[in-house]
């Protein structure tokens, strides 16, 4: 089971890459969102926001988020990390209902360009 170190490295790293693409994938992460990352298996929620391209941690709540950020995701920190390390495909990952991602529908529409 991944640690709450290990997963918030991992939405550093995602950050990172997100900060490094160019293109449309640069423009669909270029959202100005609040955003909430809950890891189910250790009841941790990270909030923050996506901003200029870039994941920013702003705070570690114990449970579950306690405000509906714009962009949701909810998954375990083991997939989480396995997504970032490119052992778990987003896409497959959602389509199985491993990770939840709630967004509005037009940044569903953006996001989905990062897929």
């Amino acid at each position: 089971m991944a640690t709450i170190e290990e997963c918030r490295s991992a939405l550093d790293k995602l950050s990172d890459n997100l900060a490094g693409t160019g293109g449309d994938v640069r423009a669909a992460a270029a959202l100005d969102r609040s955003l909430s990352c809950h890891i189910t298996d250790l009841d941790v929620t990270f909030v923050g926001c996506v901003e200029d391209g870039r994941i920013e941690v702003l705070d570690t709540l114990q449970g579950p988020p306690r405000e509906k950020a714009e962009i949701r995701l909810t998954m375990t920190g083991d997939d989480l990390v396995a997504m970032v390390g490119g052992e778990l495909h987003f896409a497959r990952a959602w389509g199985s209902g491993r990770v939840r991602l709630e967004a509005g529908f037009r940044d569903l529409l953006q996001l989905r360009k990062l897929l």
